[in-house]
C-alpha cells in the first residue's frame, strides 16, 4: 500500500512526459515498461538482429513444407480435409518481387491426378501463374497475399511498423499463457497488430482484420492471426521458421521452413513475366464475377440453365420462379435474380435452392436473405449458413449489412423429401446422405426425369469422371428414392445422359 501511495503522490507532483503517458507501465505493456510504441518496436528489431541488419537484407529464400485445411469444401466439415504443399520461395525485398515454385498434393482427386506443380510470380506490375503452357494472370487473392507478404513477413514486419504514422499501443493480449504487449498500426488500410513477447521482445504473432479475396471472401471482415515459432539464428538474424495461420479462430494453415537463406544474387530472369498476363491479374474481378445470360441452355420449357464456373438455373412454376443455386457473390446472384425478372416479368421469386455447403456455392445466399427470399437449405448446413448471415461486413459492406434487417433468414429446411411447386416443373428435393455428399441435396424434376446432382458431376479432360465416388453416391440415392432419371446436370456440368454417367461409374469401379 505504501508503494502505491508514493506512486500516486509522485504522479500528482511530477509532470509526466508524453512518452511515458503513451507507454503506460509494465503491467499495461509487458516487456516495454515506460517505452513508447516506437521504442518498443526498436527493442523487437534489436532482438531480431538489429534495424541495420534487417534493412540490409535484400532477399529471403525459403524451402518449406506445409498444409492447408480445406475448410471451405471439406465434405463433412470439422475435422477438415487437408492439402499439402512443398514450396521453393524467394522474396526479393529490394525490388518488391516474389517467386514461389509449388508442388501441391490435392486430397480430393482421383488416383494419378493428385499431384500438380505451378509457379507464382508477382511484381509491382502484377502477377502470373506459370506452367508448361506459359503465363496466365494469377488470381487477385494470390496477388494481394504476395504483396502483403513482402511487407508483413517476419523479415519486414517490424520495419514496416516502425515507419507507420499511426503506430500505437492496444490492449494486452494473452498468447500461450503469457501476457504480450500489442503494438498496432495501419498498412494499406488494413489494421495490423504485432504481439510482442515480454521476455525476449520477439514478435510472437501478427494479426490483421481484412476482406480476403480468396475463399474467405464470403466471411467479410476476417481476423487473421499468424503465429511465429521455431526461431533460428542465421547470418546475424533471428528468424521464425514456422508460421501457423488462424482465420476467425480456426487453425487454417501451417508452414515449416526446412532451409532459410538470406541475401544472395538476384536474377531478374526468374521474375520475368508476360506483361499482358501480369496486367490481367490486376484487372481481375475476384469474386465479383459478371453473370452472362447469353449462353443459357433450355433443359425443358421454363427450365433454363446458365452455365459458368458455377452454374445456376431459373425455373418457372405456375405461382412463381425458383432459382437453383445462388453462387459466387452478391454481384452474381443479384444479376441472376434480375435476369429471372426480365424473362418472366410479374412472376415473383418464390424460392432459392442452395444445395451444398462449399463456400463459393453459397456466396450469394446473403443477398437472397437481404431480399427476404425463402432459401431451401440442408438441415446439416444451417449452422454454417447462420454464421455466414451473421458475419460482419463492415470493411466492404454488402446489401445485407446495409439493410440491417431485424428479422432472420427465411430458411426452408431440407431434412428429407420435400416437394416444391406444381405442374410439369414440379421439383422434389432429396438429401444425398453419402459419405462424401453428406452436406448436399439433389433436385429431381419428375415431369422430365431430369436430375440436378449438386456438386458431384464433373469430367476430366479425357472424359472420365472426376471423383467417381461422388456420382456413385448420387446413383445410390437415386436407387434409394426409386427415381427414374434420363438426364443429369450439376453445379459444374451441363446436361448429360444418365446412362453415360452410369457406364462411367461402372468403368471406374472396374479400375
Amino acid at each position: 500500500m505504501k508503494k502505491l501511495w508514493l506512486c500516486v503522490t509522485s504522479a500528482l507532483l511530477i509532470p509526466i512526459a508524453p512518452a511515458a503517458l503513451a507507454a503506460g507501465n509494465s503491467n499495461e505493456h509487458p516487456g516495454c515498461a515506460l517505452k513508447t510504441p516506437t521504442e518498443c518496436i526498436e527493442l523487437a528489431l534489436r532482438a531480431m538482429g538489429g534495424r541495420d541488419r534487417l534493412l540490409q537484407l535484400s532477399a529471403v529464400h525459403l524451402q518449406t513444407i506445409g498444409h492447408t485445411l480445406l475448410v471451405e469444401q471439406s465434405y463433412r466439415q470439422d475435422p477438415f480435409v487437408t492439402a499439402y504443399e512443398r514450396d521453393d520461395m524467394t522474396l526479393d525485398l529490394t525490388n518488391g518481387r516474389l517467386r514461389r515454385d509449388a508442388k501441391i498434393t490435392w486430397p480430393e482427386s482421383d488416383a494419378g491426378h493428385s499431384e500438380s506443380e505451378i509457379t507464382l510470380i508477382v511484381g509491382p506490375e502484377g502477377g502470373v501463374y506459370r506452367n508448361k503452357d506459359g503465363d496466365s494472370p494469377c488470381r487477385v487473392g494470390d496477388l494481394h497475399a504476395a504483396r502483403q507478404l513482402l511487407s508483413l513477413d517476419p523479415a519486414r514486419l517490424l520495419l514496416t511498423a516502425s515507419t507507420a504514422a499511426d503506430l500505437h499501443y492496444e490492449s494486452v493480449e494473452l498468447v500461450r499463457g503469457t501476457r504480450h504487449a500489442v503494438v498496432a498500426f495501419t498498412w494499406n488500410q488494413i489494421p495490423v497488430r504485432v504481439l510482442l513477447n515480454p521476455f525476449n521482445q520477439l514478435p510472437d504473432a501478427v494479426e490483421t482484420t481484412q476482406v480476403f479475396q480468396d475463399m474467405w471472401y464470403f466471411w467479410g471482415d476476417v481476423r487473421q492471426r499468424i503465429y511465429f515459432d521455431n526461431w533460428k539464428f542465421a547470418q546475424g538474424i533471428i528468424f521464425p521458421t514456422n508460421l501457423v495461420e488462424e482465420r476467425n479462430g480456426i487453425v487454417w494453415s501451417s508452414a515449416q521452413a526446412l532451409d532459410v537463406q538470406f541475401d544472395g544474387p538476384t536474377d531478374d530472369e526468374m521474375y520475368a513475366m508476360d506483361s499482358v498476363a501480369a496486367k490481367g491479374s490486376v484487372k481481375s474481378h475476384a469474386w465479383d464475377r459478371p453473370f452472362s445470360p447469353e449462353k443459357a441452355t433450355a433443359l425443358a420449357p421454363g427450365i433454363d440453365l446458365f452455365p459458368g464456373s458455377w452454374n445456376s438455373t431459373i425455373v418457372k412454376q405456375p405461382d412463381g420462379l425458383v432459382i437453383l443455386e445462388a453462387p459466387i457473390s452478391e454481384f452474381y446472384t443479384k444479376a441472376i435474380i434480375e435476369e429471372a425478372r426480365k424473362r418472366y416479368p410479374g412472376s415473383p421469386i418464390k424460392a432459392i435452392l442452395s444445395t451444398s455447403d462449399s463456400w463459393p456455392h453459397i456466396g450469394g445466399v446473403r443477398f437472397a436473405v437481404s431480399q427476404a427470399i425463402p432459401v431451401y437449405i440442408l438441415d446439416l448446413n444451417r449452422p454454417l449458413l447462420d454464421r455466414i448471415v451473421r458475419a460482419p461486413h463492415n470493411l466492404d459492406s454488402d446489401e445485407l449489412s446495409r439493410t440491417k434487417q431485424t428479422r432472420g433468414p427465411l430458411w426452408k429446411i431440407v431434412s428429407g423429401r420435400v416437394e416444391l411447386g406444381s405442374g410439369e416443373n414440379r421439383m422434389e428435393l432429396y438429401p444425398l446422405h453419402g459419405a462424401s455428399t453428406e452436406r448436399q441435396y439433389m433436385v429431381y424434376f419428375p415431369g422430365y426425369r431430369l436430375l440436378y446432382a449438386s456438386d458431384t458431376l464433373a469430367f476430366h479432360s479425357d472424359g472420365t469422371l472426376y471423383d467417381p465416388e461422388l456420382m456413385h453416391e448420387v446413383a445410390q440415392a437415386v436407387a434409394r428414392e426409386n427415381l427414374q432419371v434420363n438426364t443429369v446436370f450439376a453445379m459444374h456440368q451441363g446436361p448429360t445422359p444418365w446412362d453415360k454417367v452410369m457406364a462411367l461409374i461402372e468403368s471406374a469401379q472396374r479400375g
